[in-house]
């Protein structure tokens, strides 16, 4: 059984994915803000907050030597109220692009030596479909600028890990009933987690590097 680290897994997609995971026999290790607050019968549960260095230092530190088969980036926020191009709260943009573009980079090196560790290691992105360049709707400036920049950085890191056999994706998640998503999205976290699942499965360092939808469809950067 492999052993699973996934960020915001407190509720949503993050929490979706663990108890899935959890319930195949895998070693799930949860990592989130009010970790207090989780229920500690469920995986393991560790304190992080991706926009803070020393958070995520101490989270990495705790987990001493131990291989990392899978890394689930999927902490992240929707961003400020007011985010359109004309319009933009800019110290809440900023804020957007540090949980969304640097918390998943600063999870994944200091991971990193974990990652190392484990044979065929791999490292998803919870990215969305909203950064695709190939869009042009405009709504939600910052999340989506913050979602293209992180695809960038995926394709670095893919390109970069690759050598040391570390495979790595961007995933969008679908448009999900979660807290971000709301009640009228299209699909339910348990059929996001499924095909999210699905494509981690099938991914190695020969598919490196490529952004992906839940239900298997590479999609344009």
């Amino acid at each position: 059984m492999a052993t699973i680290l996934i960020t915001g897994a407190n509720r949503g997609i993050g929490l979706e994915l663990a108890r899935q995971y959890d319930a195949e026999g895998h070693e799930v290790i949860r990592a989130m803000r009010g970790v207090d607050k989780a229920d500690p019968l469920f995986g393991t549960t560790v304190a992080l907050d991706v926009t803070d260095d020393e958070s995520v230092m101490k989270m990495a530190a705790g987990l001493d030597d131990k291989p990392i088969d899978l890394l689930i980036a999927n902490a992240g926020v929707i961003g400020p109220e007011r985010q359109s191009s004309t319009d933009m709260d800019f110290p809440g943009f900023l804020d957007t692009l540090d949980a969304n573009v640097l918390g998943p980079l600063r999870v994944i090196q200091a991971l990193l030596p974990n990652l190392r560790m484990a044979p065929g290691a791999k490292v998803a992105v919870v990215s969305s479909r909203m950064g695709s360049m190939a869009l042009k709707n405009s709504d939600s400036v910052a999340y989506r600028a913050s979602k293209a920049a992180v695809n960038k950085v995926v394709q670095c890191l893919a390109t970069d890990l690759a050598g040391e056999g570390i495979a790595v994706a961007s995933l969008h998640p679908g448009w999900v009933r979660t807290d971000m998503g709301g009640p009228g999205a299209d699909i339910d976290v348990s059929t996001s987690a499924s095909g999210i699942r699905k494509v981690l499965d099938g991914l190695s360092v020969g598919n490196t590097g490529k952004f992906w939808a839940y239900d298997g469809e590479e999609l344009a950067w």
